[in-house]
């Protein structure tokens, strides 16, 4: 007779360690129940990721699925998974009515990464038996000390569990009790517990497996040849002692009183199922496992080779009660050898949880490849040039935070991952666009009552997060027809707030005033300023229909809003900081005015969120990997990431900047962000860049891919990011809110506080309530003043300054500044002037020949946006910053309503605020106020910098 099916005789089952889709679909399932009278199938991330990521039969799965709407990976996974199981209960249902539900079984075990939490391996178990939806399925649950609860509470809401990852004897009791305890509580309630199957799977060879070594190095120290010849004979035993005297255990806990009673109520035993059977010591024999365990009610679960070798060569027999004393001198034996089986036990245990989440990355890493594949033009794609060094960090790096579950604690909150401070509290931004999807209803009537009221124009009146976001969406999905043009005011420079309102018609412009807190001085200042002015046109009561407002709950602007009658107010989420809100209604309140799919936005948006998600291992994870080489490389010394942005995504690296900047620049550490320096010749750079470069897939640029690629050849890291299309913005959002907390996680700082904006804000205050107090702001005395320019720093740089040989003339301040300016420094023009085509002109011409002449990396920024912004790092980074703040006249100065100080007044307060807290924290900053025609004294100022720098 075949030595499989006979196994029957000696009431012992066989199941199939195995599970794979053609396996079954061809029928060899069915071959093996009716062949070698196979009763059931086990299944654990490792046989599905073998069946999954080593063949493409599952990838026509895997495309229907998709083809269905994208979904997160573990849902793919969970799909294909319990479709499988679905298919194989099917098949072995014949032998679960047959055999009156004692076999039967399929298994399909819960995520290991739950092993350790009682809770949540109770909901996935409940979630997982009620989607498969077949009475002969066996939900496993490891025999951790929180997986025991939880298998007791399962049992008495009438699933069948398969307990996995037992090996000691003790748990072992403490199991089949949580399996007693959860039957009585099933029948005190009122339950018929004949329809539940349960099964105990005893681990054996890995068991012999971590004894033998200990053996092995006991032999190797032993100078007796008996101690040796003795330990020897333990090696290959103890696992199957362990199990026999098991068994024993087994045959006392199902018999009694006790269990008659349950008996008698249609219960049936909890049978030991003999797990990890498969030999793996070549030295003994390939079926040792099988034959040395047959017994009555027990269960084998064999992979395919063992289970062919039995069939060749087994040799049945009652063997599981042979040698019981045997079996007890072996254990004590072992313990007399000084070796802890408890203690091996305990190890085995965390090993097989780690080695089943191990195998677990594996399987839904290769899911998430093939989903990518599949959904090639639908997700931007990522390639990463780190050179071997960077690369090799990353690859040890990804590896760590694997092993460890590091981006499933990001996603899970846990502060740890970062500072272990507040970081908890503002994640928000992680599901934004997913509980944002749920609001579309609101966001399109907003569109269509936008389109209704017939709005020309819609201005954003706000700073940082609140402005950034909404104005990479004006550059790069310009004017809807039908909708008004969206524009975007961060400044309180008066020029600039007044070709503001001469670009728009005011009586059909809608503005959106935007502000978490409802305290930020800008977007206050800003609001008074355009509804004084529409009111004047209108009246105030017709004014506030032209207003909405977005904003916290709570806060002092939602106040003013209702007070005032602001058409709509949106409330923003508390969990999000400003710079992460772009995927929340700060970013998507002036999508919807300016006539932007809001839907189509969010779905592309998810689409990087699930490429990110906590169920794709780091290395597969696209926004994990760019973290960890931007964080890796700062910790190198290549810490001024620069932002290459192409046409069609031009304005992104703005908001890149802010991002990066305000979250990573803090406590002395962070990355520098340089954006809008256009591709040079490898010469002008030092060994401080990492290069992100971003483009449509339409655009090509042959001069500058070449530019790149001779970086690339130098040894610069270079990350290239190809959009489908424009309209696929949405994903980088995510992809660099993720990257920039993994940034933040690698350089050990909290990515979410800005504690050195705060400080220029406080600053800013003061200077503006001496104002209030005296009329004018504090005096201020220049270190050298000229008919075109004064010169002002503090007592310490002036010192340095004259002492490098600066004298009377600008040119020789300016000389003296930028020659401080060394390898891995970088300088930053901060201008606070109007933001418009020819300043920014100006300014690209003198960071360009700053850098080519230096060879540091470059800043331009506008003051006060860059407060809001780079301003943080500036301050709270790396001292490796050199400053040239540019101050002017204001040529014609704008009243704010209901104030005393003016637009100038608050942004010249705010310069000096900026400079203070510069110079405070002992930066090497110089400022330069130009006096009269703005026009020429930059052209003076460039002029003199060309010479100091030649």
């Amino acid at each position: 007779m075949n030595p499989v099916k006979a196994l029957e005789q000696h009431g012992q089952a066989v199941w199939l360690d195995f599970l794979a889709r053609g396996f079954i679909a061809k029928g060899d399932l069915k071959k093996l129940i009716d062949v070698d009278g196979v009763k059931g199938v086990t299944s654990n991330p490792s046989i599905f990721e073998k069946a999954i990521g080593s063949s493409d039969e599952y990838d026509g799965a895997i495309g229907s699925a998709l083809n269905g709407g994208d979904r997160p990976v573990i849902d793919l996974y969970e799909a294909l998974a319990v479709e499988d199981i679905q298919h194989a209960a099917d098949v072995l249902r014949p032998v679960y009515d047959k055999y009156d539900g004692n076999d039967g079984y399929v298994s399909l075990e819960v995520s290991p990464y739950l092993a350790l939490d009682t809770k949540a391996t109770i909901a996935e178990a409940e979630r997982l038996w009620k989607q498969v939806g077949r009475s002969n399925l066996m939900v496993k649950v490891p025999a951790t000390p929180e997986g025991i609860p939880a298998i007791k509470h399962l049992i008495s809401k009438g699933i069948s569990i398969n307990v996995t990852l037992l090996f000691a004897q003790q748990v072992y009791i403490d199991v089949a009790e949580a399996y007693l305890e959860g039957l009585e509580a099933y029948v005190a309630g009122g339950g018929d517990p004949s329809h539940i199957g349960s099964v105990a799977s005893f681990f054996v060879s890995r068991i012999d497996s971590a004894v033998d070594k200990q053996l092995d190095d006991k032999i190797a120290k032993a100078n007796d040849p008996t101690e040796k010849a003795r330990l020897a004979a333990l090696q290959g035993k103890v696992a199957i002692a362990n199990a026999k005297l098991a068994y024993q255990h087994y045959k006392r806990l199902f018999a009694g009183e006790r269990w008659g009673k349950l008996k008698a109520a249609g219960a049936k035993p909890q049978r030991l199922l003999w797990a990890s059977t498969g030999t793996k010591n070549k030295a003994y024999r390939d079926v040792v496992y099988v034959e040395e365990l047959i017994g009555p009610n027990t269960v084998n679960t064999v992979p395919p080779a063992t289970l062919d070798a039995f069939r060749d060569h087994g040799v049945p027999r009652d063997s599981l009660e042979e040698n019981i004393d045997d079996a007890k001198q072996v254990l004590a034996d072992l313990d007399a050898a000084g070796i802890s089986l408890d203690d091996i036990a305990k190890q085995l245990v965390k090993e097989g949880v780690q080695l089943f989440a191990d195998a677990a990355d594996k399987l839904l890493g290769a899911v998430a490849h093939k989903r990518e594949t599949v959904l090639a033009q639908r997700i931007d794609q990522q390639t990463l040039a780190l050179g071997t060094t960077l690369a090799k960090s990353v690859a040890d790096s990804s590896e760590e935070w694997r092993a460890a579950g590091k981006i499933r604690r990001l996603w899970e909150g846990d502060a740890s991952v970062w500072s272990n401070t507040d970081e908890a509290k503002w994640l928000g931004w992680l599901h934004s666009a997913a509980a944002e999807k749920t609001k579309l209803a609101d966001y399109q009537d907003f569109a269509a009552w936008v389109k209704r009221e017939g709005f020309t124009d819609a201005v954003v009146l706000g700073m940082g997060g609140s402005s950034l976001g909404p104005e990479v969406l004006a550059e790069t999905f310009g004017q809807t027809p039908g909708f008004p043009k969206l524009h975007v005011l961060d400044s309180t420079d008066p020029a600039q707030v007044r070709a503001t309102r001469d670009a728009v018609n005011l009586t059909s412009t809608l503005f959106i005033v935007s502000s978490k807190s409802g305290g930020t001085t800008e977007p206050n200042v800003m609001k008074a300023y355009f509804f004084a002015q529409v009111s004047a046109m209108l009246g105030a009561d017709k004014a506030a229909a032209h207003f909405v407002a977005v904003t916290d709950p709570g806060s002092s602007l939602e106040k003013l809003a209702k007070e005032q009658g602001f058409a709509r107010i949106f409330h923003g989420d508390p969990t999000i900081g400003g710079r992460y809100s772009v995927l929340s209604p700060f970013g998507l309140v002036p999508a919807a005015a300016a006539g932007i799919d809001v839907a189509k936005f969010l779905d592309s948006a998810l689409a990087m969120v699930r490429s990110c998600g906590a169920d794709v291992p780091p290395q597969q994870n696209p926004g994990v990997q760019l973290g960890l080489a931007l964080g890796l490389a700062g910790q190198a010394g290549r810490d001024k990431v620069t932002i290459l942005s192409s046409k069609a995504v031009a304005d992104f690296g703005a908001w890149a900047e802010q991002l990066i900047a305000e979250s990573t620049g803090k406590d002395g550490k962070g990355l520098i962000p340089i954006d809008g320096e256009t591709l040079g010749d490898v010469s002008a750079y030092g060994n401080d860049r990492f290069f992100i470069d971003l483009r449509t897939e339409a655009e090509t640029d042959a001069a500058h891919d070449a530019k790149l690629q001779a970086l690339e050849q130098a040894g610069h890291p270079v990350a290239r990011i190809v959009l489908t299309s424009a309209d696929q913005i949405a994903q980088e959002f995510f992809r660099f809110e993720i990257a920039t907390a993994v940034a933040g996680a690698v350089l050990g700082i909290n990515p979410f506080n800005q504690p050195d904006v705060e400080a220029a804000k406080i600053k800013t205050r003061e200077l503006i309530e001496a104002f209030e107090k005296a009329g004018s702001l504090p005096a201020e005395k220049p270190a050298i003043s000229t008919a075109e320019a004064d010169l002002y720093t503090d007592d310490k740089n002036e010192a340095t300054l004259r002492k490098a040989g600066a004298d009377g003339d600008l040119a020789s301040w300016l000389k003296a500044h930028f020659a401080r300016a060394g390898a891995g420094d970088y300088v930053a023009l901060l201008a606070y002037i109007a933001r418009n085509p020819d300043h920014i002109d100006t300014l690209q011409h003198i960071r360009l020949a700053v850098r080519d002449r230096r060879h540091v990396a470059t800043c331009a920024e506008f003051g006060p946006r860059f407060l809001h912004s780079t301003g943080q790092a500036y301050k709270g980074g790396p001292d490796s910053g050199v400053f040239l703040q540019i101050t002017a006249d204001d040529a014609h100065d704008l009243a704010v309503p209901g104030q005393k100080a003016s637009f100038g007044v608050i942004k010249a307060a705010q310069a000096r605020g900026d400079f203070n807290v510069l110079t405070e924290r002992r930066r090497r900053a110089l400022r330069v106020h130009l006096k009269g025609d703005l026009a020429s004294g930059l052209k003076m100022l460039d002029d003199a910098i060309s010479k100091a720098i030649n």
